[in-house]
């Protein structure tokens, strides 16, 4: 495969067996920890290492602190990525330097990790090491209201499409084989022109590793993940937007595989899932219903494409429930395929609040795993509604 690299890599290191990547922006007060605790794991498995930063012009000291981290003898090293501003663009440059360094594996952990231990980094490798895969996702515990965006579309979206259940196709936290790192680097510059130079990345990685690689993802049990938790009614809006939209993109370029899926079946999980307490987190139930009105109401000089008694259940109660959700995800779905507009991705919007409110109210008094047990309901309903789906997709084709 073609590679050309687009950043600026240093020539100061060597082959190794490991690259640990970290992207960042104004992380000084986690990066370090990140460091210090990911060579620990490289050391631990006795391994060549290099830990690796990709900087988006942090004002923090982010760099300073991360070049300041003991890592233990194992090389570092950091850059300013060039391109789109965005987390996308720090992690191309994070892969150039993994394929310059020839790793057997590449690890990309994030920068506001406070729960990162020595031992992710055997848990995401060993499955690349042992030639069972060539790309790891992180199976976490998780609170029942983090991960709004991966619950409600991410995850079951992604499993029905292409029929592997993949629990959190944007965790953050990856491995990387040699072999997919050339995919991913031989792709076409316009691709790193889009939301995948943005928060569309981590969605893009997983999709692009479903259908182009011969063996299926691994899952790795990291436990507990603690990091920067954010309200989905207040700092989700943006990131939304970029991944969903990557998504929809992802679902028009392999449309030709998904459209013969018809099952689901589990995606293999490595190492036992430790006994841990989750971070608890807090969501404004009133505050994202009132956000799920105004939005939808800002909205309606557009062709929002969905169902009139949903759209007015919405401007009304603030909520939808699993069921219209998913119509309301499919037939938007369905707009996007025709427009390929930003704006289609933006009326989705509201309904997302609406969903996540929904939700909230309905698990007030369930601990996370009664939680789990609708998320999974709600994934069912996306399989039982794909066949007219591709139906209403394919009827042009």
């Amino acid at each position: 495969m073609k590679v050309k690299y687009h950043n600026d890599i240093p020539n100061n290191f060597g082959r190794c067996d490991i690259v640990i990547g970290i992207p960042s922006f104004n992380n000084a007060n986690t990066i370090g920890y990140v460091a210090q605790t990911a060579a620990k794991g490289v050391r631990n498995l006795g391994l060549t290492g290099l830990i690796a930063n990709s900087d988006g012009g942090s004002v923090d000291k982010t760099t300073e602190t991360f070049l300041q981290s003991d890592t233990f003898g194992i090389p570092k090293i950091s850059i300013k990525y060039k391109g789109i501003p965005g987390k996308g663009s720090a992690v191309r440059a994070l892969f150039e330097i993994a394929h310059k360094a020839k790793a057997k594996v590449f690890i990309m952990l994030d920068s506001d990790l406070r729960s990162v231990e020595p031992w992710w980094i055997e848990r995401l490798a060993k499955p690349i090491l042992e030639g069972r895969t060539d790309y790891v996702t992180p199976f976490y515990l998780r609170h029942k209201y983090d991960g709004t965006i991966t619950n409600n579309i991410c995850y079951p979206l992604t499993s029905v499409l292409y029929g592997l259940k993949v629990r959190q196709p944007i965790g953050g936290d990856f491995a990387i084989g040699a072999k997919l790192i050339e995919i991913y680097l031989s792709k076409p510059e316009q691709v790193w022109q889009t939301n995948v130079a943005r928060f569309g990345i981590d969605i893009w990685m997983t999709t692009t590793a479903i259908n182009e690689l011969d063996k299926p993802p691994v899952q790795a049990s990291l436990g507990a993940k603690v990091h920067d938790v954010k309200d989905p009614g207040k700092h989700l809006q943006g990131m939304f937007i970029q991944v969903v939209q990557t998504l929809f993109d992802m679902m028009i370029e392999y449309q030709g595989i998904w459209r013969h899926v018809a099952t689901v079946v589990p995606t293999e999980v490595y190492g036992e899932q430790p006994d841990q307490p989750v971070e608890e987190i807090v969501v404004d139930l009133n505050g994202l219903k009132q956000r799920a009105k105004t939005t939808l109401q800002q909205r309606l000089d557009n062709e929002i494409s969905v169902r009139e008694e949903i759209i007015k259940s919405v401007l009304e109660s603030g909520i939808v429930n699993a069921q219209d959700w998913v119509e309301v995800v499919y037939d938007l779905a369905l707009k996007y395929r025709e427009k390929r507009d930003e704006e289609v991705v933006l009326n989705l919007l509201p309904f997302y609040f609406a969903r996540v409110a929904d939700f909230v109210e309905r698990t007030k008094d369930m601990d996370s795993f009664e939680a789990e047990k609708l998320i999974t309901e709600q994934l069912e309903i996306f399989q039982k509604q794909k066949g007219n789906f591709v139906k209403r997709w394919f009827l042009d084709t």
